[in-house]
């Protein structure tokens, strides 16, 4: 191993502790705030205060002075930042300029203020008035030959009040095109879990962890993506529950957790042990070990009743509530140890002592992220995931139950207020009911499928709430390209990212409000709504003033779109978007599961929405719990290179999705770069490579064949506690090395976590 490589430092710490104290405090200075980042602070997360923009982690019943993480307080840092991209700004940066930006550079710049116009004659963003800038769009917009050549993309950070606004403009104008950042995370979960238990959501409450016996936590990294979980796993760790880990890479913030709010832990050094166990899965091998789980723990269960013992499956449940668990039990017997060792990387002993630690337990919650969803058998590894569950009964009693772990902190909610490129057709009903306007029933396009239509110029127009889409998307090589063709593309955004110099024909950037700020309406101070990753539904309340007087809202850009395309519509957008009380009224008469929509987000803490799965109703075809067979393995190795390993693009811990708060990594021992790769040290040592030597990364077909275009060079090895026959590189760098084509089947979900590639000696 070389010494002393720059930048490559290891990291021995727990999770939290003082390096997230560190972390933060270097966050709120840099954004030079200090002042607002305080005041937001002791807002974030109330009962009275606003939702954190970052993670959908739910909030406690009983909440702190301060209900926050470190990535929390990124995220409001850089909201409530005194930096400005104001048209001064833009004035003296072309785009040609800020393309050479990096993409944290980019955020950077700090809050827009002003709408914006692209000028091509100066090559720059210039300020626009709002209501030229609607006019021009709606004027643009009722020029396509069909409004099946726009897409409206929508960001998990919208609220239910706008994300419903704009599906209702959409839908009115004629189009069902939702490309929507679920569609790139966990677009196998809503598949998935709706066809195995009719509710396309998990099962679980925050109380539940309250009472489980077992967690087992596979295919995520709470300590970076989803910091606020730690402290509940901390609570079961502590009163003697047991954590299981399975994911390739050893993740710190499953392994020790320091509470930064706890004075005793902070000031004796002291950290709670996470997992008991820890299983490094191979990257793609996830669907082989849960089938190897299951297998043995049928093969435990059937042991015992021949020894007259008590059964480890709960066969009344099996009976009484599912289907399917004939075909299960036949694909399970037919599956071969040695292939399952193979495919997995883990022992025919591991998979046994994984069942046997299931078998003892009550109650199990299962809690999965993206490592799970993002491959080409993402919607099959939720459903094996489920049946494991339903062999004991782990659906739909107390302590139990299957936990996604949704990133942005609304994209649950705005897939629950009709953001769905093919609703349902009682929904698209009750919509021309309420507002006495014909909505298409024509199947819309998800993200991938937008971008393929903007690629063939069957797409003209797009419209992003929020987010940076070109970035998120696999083979930017493609991505950025099509963007380029379209003839107007339309930002709502609080800061400037890459997206926005992806320049089509007509350009215009529209500053909207912050989660953290005031936002006044004609009928007074506005909350919103939002849907946590366990269904709570609950306000929002800014209370930070506007970083520039010529921010608008989201539901207030979208109205005011929508009455300059749609002249003539029946819908009161202007009344709307002056009360918000209003549109939650029609999002309750459209969906009745916001019944009593208003009164009950006046409780403290809001509601449930309704999860009929977790009292064992199944909403399925059948009115059964399904087990379902899956595929052994994400990648088709047969016809791959014997040297070829199996990717996953990665967020370091300075990182949000394509949010880039800072160079460091702190719990994987990475400062001030983002140029590595990771490999296990029997993979670096198989290939003849040590820490620091460099490599390039090639990606392949399906055939084994190199892939032309998608390709890195000239990144450092980083020598990582990894599965063997995996490696790992950061997103959106490693974006260049995916394909648009490789997806999950059933959901179109990229295959961000497993693709084949070669590495060679720089």
């Amino acid at each position: 191993m070389k010494k002393g490589v720059a930048g490559i430092n290891g990291y021995q710490g727990p999770a939290g502790g003082w390096g997230a104290v560190k972390a933060v405090t270097a966050s709120v200075f840099s954004q030079r705030a200090v002042a607002r980042d305080i005041i937001a602070m002791f807002k974030m997360n109330q009962v009275s205060g606003f939702d954190c923009p970052g993670c959908a982690w739910p909030d406690p019943g009983h909440r702190a002075p301060m209900e926050l993480c470190e990535n929390g307080v990124k995220a409001v840092s850089w909201e409530t930042t005194s930096k400005k991209a104001s048209p001064e700004f833009f004035s003296r940066h072309p785009v040609s300029t800020l393309w050479r930006y990096s993409d944290y550079e980019l955020e950077n710049v700090g809050r827009l203020t002003h709408p914006m116009k692209y000028e091509a004659a100066t090559d720059r963003w210039q300020a626009v008035e709002w209501d030229v800038a609607f006019r021009e769009i709606g004027e643009r917009l009722r020029s396509y030959d069909s409004p099946e050549q726009v897409e409206f993309y929508t960001s998990g950070r919208t609220s239910n009040e706008a994300a419903f606004l704009y599906q209702l403009f959409a839908r009115e104008y004629g189009s069902n095109n939702f490309p929507d950042c679920s569609n790139m995370c966990h677009g196998p979960t809503s598949v998935g879990l709706t066809r195995a238990i009719g509710l396309g959501k998990g099962t679980v409450a925050l109380d539940d962890f309250e009472r489980c016996d077992l967690v087992i936590c596979i295919g995520h990294n709470p300590g970076t993506n989803h910091p606020r979980m730690l402290t509940t796993l901390r609570e079961v760790a502590k009163r003697g529950g047991k954590i299981i880990s399975i994911n390739p890479l050893a993740e710190r913030g499953l392994e020790r957790f320091s509470f930064p709010q706890s004075p005793k832990e902070m000031f004796s050094g002291q950290a709670t042990t996470l997992s008991s166990r820890y299983y490094q899965v191979k990257m793609g091998g996830d669907s082989a070990l849960l089938k190897g789980i299951m297998k043995a723990l049928i093969e435990m269960d059937e042991a015992r009743i021949l020894l007259d013992q008590p059964s480890c499956l709960d066969h009344a449940f099996i009976a009484e509530h599912t289907a399917g668990y004939s075909a299960l039990y036949e694909d399970l017997r037919q599956c071969k140890w040695a292939e399952l060792e193979k495919e997995s990387g883990l022992t025919h002993g591991q998979m046994e002592d994984l069942a046997d630690s299931y078998s003892k337990s009550r109650a199990t919650i299962v809690c999965y992220g993206l490592g799970i969803t993002q491959h080409k058998n993402g919607t099959e590894n939720v459903q094996q995931l489920v049946n494991l569950l339903l062999l004991k009964g782990n659906i739909g009693k107390p302590g139990a139950g299957i936990c996604p772990l949704r990133g942005h902190s609304n994209v649950q909610g705005d897939r629950s207020v009709g953001i769905n490129e093919a609703a349902p057709d009682d929904f698209l009903q009750r919509l021309e009911d309420r507002f006495a306007i014909k909505v298409s029933r024509q199947h819309g396009r998800s993200s991938v499928e937008s971008i393929r239509a903007i690629e063939r110029g069957d797409a003209r127009a797009l419209i992003c709430m929020g987010g940076n889409l070109a970035v998120a998307m696999p083979e930017p090589q493609r991505t950025f390209a099509a963007m380029k063709t379209l003839d107007m593309q339309v930002h709502i955004a609080t800061k400037l990212n890459r997206s926005h110099l992806l320049l089509a024909k007509h350009n215009y950037l529209l500053p909207a409000l912050g989660r953290t700020e005031r936002d006044l309406q004609a009928t007074g101070i506005q909350s919103v709504t939002v849907e946590d990753a366990m269904s709570m539904v609950h306000a929002s309340c800014g209370g930070l003033k506007p970083a520039s007087r010529w921010l608008k809202s989201e539901p207030a850009i979208v109205a005011e779109m929508a009455r300059a395309t749609l002249p003539h519509s029946p819908v009161n957008w202007e009344e709307m978007s002056g009360n918000y009380a209003l549109i939650r009224e029609a999002i309750e008469a459209a969906i009745p599961a916001f019944a009593g929509y208003n009164a009950r987000i006046a409780e403290p803490g809001g509601f449930r929405m309704d999860t009929p799965a977790s009292r064992r109703e199944w909403h399925t075809p059948n009115g059964k719990a399904n087990f379902v067979v899956g595929r052994l393995a994400a990648v088709d190795r047969l016809h791959q290179p014997s040297d070829a390993l199996i990717l996953a693009s990665l967020r370091s811990h300075d990182q949000y999705n394509t949010t880039i708060y800072g160079m460091d990594d702190r719990y994987r021992g990475i400062t001030g770069r983002r140029d590595v790769v990771f490999l296990s040290e029997t993979e670096a040592r198989s290939r003849g490579l040590v820490q620091g030597d460099v490599v390039n990364v090639q990606a392949l077909e399906d055939n084994g064949q190199p892939a032309e275009g998608r390709e890195m060079r000239g990144l450092t090895v980083v020598i990582y506690s990894m599965a063997a026959g995996s490696i790992g590189a950061y997103l959106p760098e490693a974006n260049v090395l995916l394909s648009l084509d490789a997806v999950d089947a059933e959901s179109l979900t990229p295959a961000y976590k497993s693709v084949p590639v070669v590495i060679t000696r720089a």
